[in-house]
């Protein structure tokens, strides 16, 4: 509003000016102030009832004046989608750590190697397994083409259901990916289903099932319903539906109405199939319209950008309703250092990390890594996806990320910035250092006080403690990038 003011005050000048009115009240004996408390003064009195009017309705809609903006804008349009839509329950499943083949293998997956992966991953706290693309027939080389049968290739999975059987066995969740709306020239049905699919896909090699026709949903339900009670499966990671939209503009119909005819129907038919089910779906298809059609809702692809997979999983769980935020699959060098390995981590915090890395190809102390901040993240889910999420400056990355729930405050820094602790608000706190640098700037408020705490390092080692006694005021606390400081006040204002 200040910004439009400012602007619609500079270019009502340049009027007055071009026109001579500027000068004829040089002429006139109206002194300069008056002139510009004209001006100004109804520009502020339209600002204060502007602010009031929006100050008015968004305490209708349920604002309160305190937190984050952007965290109190989020949450209240949540409340409202909440209002109107009914999310797809979310289980156990659904909100455990996830251990993908994508970036670790792309195509080149086999029933030996997911099984080796499976068995680490479940040791080191993951609870489920997704497999990407790849494990199909013609499920090789870059594009589409072969895509629309959907039958495991033999030659990498000569029993696809004990496969899977093996895998659950280590106490994993299974999904496959399914890309249902595909349709490449390569497919054994192709011939079928051609001409339910004029329109060439924006991915390399295949066209698109046309989700308006009634016969192209029944085959896509029934597709998917024989892969889950075929072969076992928990559930599916369903891609590429956005692919749709190449119809959009057709003039033969509304899409979107196809979808969520298609969505529905499926969804009902998987639940009579499997309770408990597990369908993944991620950005840019993840908005609350989609909240009834998925509870794993993962963030866009991100290799080994721990930035963009912060910023994507907040943005995603900033407008969520009902499913669970999942990262995209984290990634790494196995020549990186332990920091960069827990900064990929760190990255992925206040969602539910996905890894896909070939963990027996990477160095023990990788392993230890994955394993110390797998066990936090378990350790304190709740917080960090059933709590107030304050995520702070999208503008600048969300630096300062805070979930906080009764005592206990879990504050994630990403950049060189004072984190603050208020000892007034909660009695526990967990300090985790994503930032570059080997030390913690925090500034005590509501009176300092005596604390307990440990330093963990980016494997979990346990470094030098945290003084015993942190006064009111700002100073550093000696955190190694990558780590992790843990509080506790035991004398104080609580």
């Amino acid at each position: 509003m200040m910004s439009t003011a400012f602007t619609g005050q500079a270019i009502a000048t340049g009027f007055d000016r071009r026109y001579g009115v500027l000068k004829r009240l040089g002429a006139s004996p109206l002194p300069r102030w008056a002139l510009m408390a004209a001006k100004t003064l109804p520009v502020l009195v339209t600002d204060v009832l502007l602010i009031a009017l929006l100050t008015a309705l968004a305490c209708a809609l349920g604002w309160s004046p305190n937190g984050d903006p952007v965290a109190v804008a989020a949450r209240i349009l949540r409340a409202r989608f909440r209002a109107e839509l009914a999310p797809m329950p979310v289980p156990e499943a659904a909100r455990t750590p996830v251990y993908s083949t994508w970036y670790a293998f792309n195509q080149d997956v086999s029933a030996a190697a997911v099984e080796t992966q499976a068995e680490l991953a479940a040791g080191l706290g993951c609870g489920a397994l997704i497999l990407d693309d790849g494990w199909q027939e013609l499920g090789h080389g870059r594009g589409y083409a072969g895509c629309g049968d959907w039958r495991p290739d033999r030659a990498k999975f000569p029993d696809f259901a004990g496969h899977v059987a093996r895998v659950r066995a280590h106490g994993l969740s299974y999904l496959a990916w399914v890309a249902p709306l595909l349709l490449g020239p390569g497919a054994a049905g192709h011939g079928r289903w051609a001409h339910c699919a004029p329109a060439p896909a924006t991915v390399p090699g295949a066209h698109v099932l046309d989700p308006r026709r009634p016969e192209v949903r029944a085959h896509v339900v029934r597709l998917c319903v024989r892969l889950v009670r075929e072969y076992g499966l928990d559930g599916l990671k369903l891609d590429f539906l956005d692919q749709a939209m190449v119809y959009a503009d057709d003039g033969a119909g509304d899409v979107g109405r196809a979808m969520v005819a298609l969505l529905t129907d499926l969804r009902q038919a998987l639940e009579a199939v499997r309770p408990g089910l597990l369908l993944e779906l991620r950005q840019p298809y993840t908005g609350p319209g989609m909240a009834p059609f998925g509870n794993m809702l993962r963030s866009f692809d991100c290799p080994a950008d721990a930035t963009a997979n912060r910023v994507r999983t907040l943005d995603t769980a900033l407008l969520a309703v009902g499913g669970a935020v999942h990262s995209d699959m984290l990634l790494w060098s196995p020549d990186a250092p332990v920091a960069a390995v827990a900064r990929q981590l760190i990255g992925a915090l206040h969602a539910v990390p996905q890894i896909s890395v070939r963990l027996d190809r990477v160095p023990a102390a990788h392993r230890e890594a994955v394993g110390f901040w797998l066990r936090q993240w378990r350790l304190h889910r709740e917080l960090l996806l059933d709590g107030e999420v304050e995520p702070g400056r999208p503008d600048e990355l969300y630096p300062l990320v805070r979930a906080s729930a009764g005592d206990r405050c879990l504050i994630s820094v990403h950049g060189d910035r004072v984190v603050p602790l208020d000892f007034s608000a909660h009695r526990r706190f967990h300090l985790v250092n994503g930032s570059d640098r080997d030390r913690v700037m925090v500034e005590v408020r509501g009176g300092g006080g005596r604390v307990e705490g440990v330093v963990h390092g980016p494997d979990g080692r346990i470094m030098d403690g945290p003084p015993s006694f942190l006064a009111e005021g700002a100073r550093s606390l000696a955190v190694p990038r990558g780590g992790l400081a843990s509080l506790t006040i035991t004398e104080g204002p609580r």
